[in-house]
């Protein structure tokens, strides 16, 4: 079995497809195409590990076969690197918007074309080892998980406990479940970064997920002197108090958690977090809600990637993974902070 990686090389000029499979033909195995539909044949039934495209070729020029690259399910991974000619000015910044990883020059270098290529394949591997490892870590974190679930169920069967007891098994009990589902979650946002989340929406109570998102922060929030209140349609709602919505439940409830969590983190002491939830025409909205202030080195990247400030362990996963779900859910995500009040608003489309 060859355990070399795969180059496609597109180019019209022979000339050119020789001198790279010169440069290239000892470290990898090469594919060669001289024109567009011959390129998309060879991605699709070979799937190669890195494709170096030509800008200029008659008929299908690079950029619409890059476009078609990147729109089918096979191929839309696959690195590319775009070729062009040192006259060809701006090709590389359209090819760049449009998906290519980097470019070369024509005429090639040999230790440029060698290093990019090297480079960007290592790359492709280092992200397959990592999300090898985290898939690997997901699985093996659920064995241990389910004694954590089982063992409260077993200890209540096993003799007559007094009720503090058994509330502090049926919370062992909820944070095991809520473990659990943070990892399955964490597969999902894995599958919205890449567009490829299968969304399925049921009729759920969303009242009840926000009580149940209280409860697993209801001693911190004790601790740190601040109330937790949810409002329903502007009024204080009784614990009985449903909202129903079409949404995805442990969705729903990963993204109050996080929202919630960081306003409890934010909120002064002897303030209120506040979920606010509404129904208007064909949507549901939501709204997060506390005292304080957005610091000013996040105010425009408050949903982007890692951004985060004043928390020595965050991530500046919380706010993002929000706004992925909400996106799942076909909906829109914002933060305004005005009148001394931070305002997390959602609105979920129910059509």
């Amino acid at each position: 079995m060859n355990d070399k990686p795969t180059v496609l090389a597109v180019d019209d000029a022979p000339e050119n497809l020789h001198v790279l499979m010169e440069l290239l033909k000892e470290e990898y195995v090469l594919l060669v195409a001289k024109d567009g539909e011959k390129a998309l044949q060879l991605a699709r039934n070979r799937e190669p590990d890195i494709i170096l495209l030509d800008v200029m070729m008659p008929g299908m020029d690079g950029y619409e076969v890059l476009g078609e690259l990147k729109s089918g399910d096979v191929t839309k991974d696959i690195p590319v690197i775009f070729v062009t000619s040192l006259d060809e000015a701006g090709d590389e910044t359209k090819g760049l918007a449009l998906g290519a990883i980097d470019y070369i020059t024509k005429p090639f270098n040999p230790d440029i074309v060698k290093a990019r290529v090297r480079n960007h394949l290592s790359l492709r591997e280092a992200v397959r080892i990592r999300e090898d490892v985290e898939r690997i870590m997901r699985h093996d974190l659920k064995s241990p998980l389910t004694a954590v679930i089982s063992l409260p169920q077993l200890i209540r069967m096993s003799g007559d406990y007094d009720d503090h007891v058994i509330s502090m098994l049926g919370r062992i009990e909820d944070a095991g479940y809520t473990l659990l589902s943070m990892i399955n979650m964490s597969t999902s946002l894995f599958k919205m970064e890449r567009g490829i989340y299968h969304f399925v929406p049921e009729k759920m109570d969303l009242a009840a997920v926000v009580r149940k998102v209280f409860v697993g922060l209801e001693d911190t929030a004790r601790m740190r002197g601040i109330g937790l209140v949810l409002e329903i349609e502007g009024e204080a709602a009784p614990a009985d108090q449903e909202f129903f919505m079409i949404g995805e439940d442990l969705l729903c409830y990963s993204m109050l958690a996080n929202l919630v969590g960081n306003s409890v983190d934010a909120c002064p002491k002897g303030e209120a977090v506040k979920v606010c939830l509404q129904r208007k025409v064909d949507s549901v909205y939501i709204s997060v809600r506390n005292p304080g202030e957005i610091p000013d080195e996040i105010k425009s990247s408050f949903f982007a990637k890692y951004a985060t400030a004043g928390k020595d362990r965050g991530t500046g996963l919380g706010t993002y993974s929000a706004k992925l779900i909400a996106e799942a859910h076909h909906g829109e995500i914002s933060m305004i902070n005005i009148d001394g009040e931070v305002l997390v608003n959602i609105s979920i489309p129910q059509s």
